[in-house]
């Protein structure tokens, strides 16, 4: 597992590329936040994750399949993930920010819109 990368994985590049493109400008990994978020826009207080399917446990296609070799350990440590994962979130709301989780097997440029979306509403407010 050592090689399984935190940052700059393929899906966030991907991600990134089309953000910055769209014309969004934004943070990478804030580490004074809950959860290190993948990007954050700061003066938005929204917070964004990039999850893995499998990693994170999504549920597509991509995830369903667990190793068949020591199960219970895959299943524990999946388990241990979206604890995480939500916990990071909820202190980041208990703070005031927003957040925003993009799938892997999301298309990017509907998540782009979204993101989109979510500073434009912050905007209006």
């Amino acid at each position: 597992m050592a090689r399984v990368r935190q940052r700059d994985t393929a899906p966030e590049m991907a991600l990134r590329r089309a953000m910055w493109a769209a014309g969004l400008r934004y943070r990478l990994h804030d580490k004074r936040l809950p959860g290190t978020p993948d990007i954050v826009f700061g003066r938005a207080r929204l917070a964004v994750f990039v999850h893995g399917c499998f990693w994170h446990s999504h549920g597509c296609s991509r995830s369903e399949r667990l190793p068949k070799s020591n199960a219970d350990f895959w299943r524990t440590k999946l388990a241990r993930n979206v604890d995480r994962d939500n916990e990071a979130q909820g202190q980041l709301r208990a703070l005031g920010w927003r957040t925003a989780v993009v799938w892997e097997c999301e298309a990017i440029d509907q998540a782009v819109a979204a993101i989109r979306d979510l500073l434009c509403s912050t905007a209006k407010d």
